[in-house]
């Protein structure tokens, strides 16, 4: 089995409440509140766990809430690596409003990071990574990283023989996809980001293997998949195309859904399946954790189920 690294540069401690009525001047008094750990890497490794699987969480983290974070991903039995920074782990807060089941979704910055950091999260990544090992570049930059950062330490994970997976989104993905020395592995997009990155609307299943195919053709990645709702997941490679769909689940809250896809798709992948098999899995986990409340990920008896009854069609 591979080992998986996650990296989280922007890491969040994600609180969710419900309300009964959002509305603006009065006080919104919230119950149900939770509490998890939150940021692109930090919830692959927490699903990646939850599916039996292990590995490396490599993070940013600092101040008080960092070290909130710190305490409830080691109350799941996560002992992240931390990259230590000045200034404190930011917040973001998803609000349910019960009579409607609306959901509203408040992300803060990060704090601006300084000028030594990529030099330390390069450190950090060469010491982890090895020849073979997966690492997972998921989630959004923090303030004061270049913007080219992920290709930056995308490139280093290449020199050290490990392999790249690739989520991220706006600025930070063009910026990504300019120029690698090497592919990266896997390439994962939401339906918006394909088709933001694209220009255009991605419209059909075929207009998105259009698309992914000039994208492994330009050398951007070796495989990619864009995950499209309710409609399924497309995952292109060298070898063909295919749609998965799995059966209809009952949307309560999508927070989660896609980090809970990579999470099934890298941990398959890291068990021997290749792409267009193990992303079965994660399009199951993403159905599992749009069907759980608030800021909860995917379960393992429910995406066993999903996969079971997910249809696969080549494309």
């Amino acid at each position: 089995m591979a080992h998986i690294i996650t990296l989280t540069l922007n890491p969040a401690l994600d609180i969710s409440a419900d309300v009964p009525e959002v509305v603006a001047g009065p006080k919104l008094r919230c119950d149900n509140v939770r509490l998890d750990p939150g940021g692109g890497g930090i919830n692959v490794s927490r699903a990646i766990r939850i599916l039996g699987g292990y590995s490396t969480c490599l993070i940013v983290s600092g101040g008080a809430t960092g070290q909130m974070l710190e305490g409830l991903l080691a109350s799941e039995g996560i002992r992240p690596e931390i990259i230590p920074m000045e200034g404190a782990v930011r917040q973001s807060f998803a609000v349910t409003e019960a009579g409607t089941d609306r959901q509203f979704r408040f992300v803060l910055p990060g704090p601006a990071l300084g000028p030594d950091m990529m030099d330390r999260i390069t450190r950090s990544l060469h010491d982890s990574a090895g020849p073979g090992d997966l690492v997972v570049l998921s989630g959004s930059l923090p303030p004061g990283l270049p913007v080219d950062a992920f290709r930056r330490i995308a490139d280093g994970v290449t020199r050290s023989g490990a392999r790249t997976i690739l989520d991220t989104s706006g600025p930070a993905l063009t910026a990504a996809l300019d120029g690698p020395e090497a592919p990266y592995d896997l390439l994962r997009l939401d339906g918006g980001e394909g088709d933001e990155l694209a220009g255009r609307a991605l419209a059909t299943p075929q207009d998105v293997v259009g698309f992914a195919r000039g994208l492994i053709d330009r050398r951007a990645a070796r495989a990619v998949i864009i995950a499209r709702g309710a409609e399924g997941s497309v995952c292109v490679t060298e070898e063909g195309a295919w749609l998965c769909r799995t059966p209809d689940v009952e949307v309560i809250s999508k927070v989660g859904a896609g980090d809970s896809f990579v999470a099934a798709t890298v941990l398959a992948h890291a068990n021997g399946a290749p792409w267009e098999e193990a992303f079965i899995r994660g399009t199951a986990a993403a159905s599992s954790a749009v069907s759980t409340p608030a800021t909860a990920l995917c379960t393992a008896d429910q995406v066993a189920a999903l996969a079971a009854g997910c249809t696969v069609t080549e494309l």
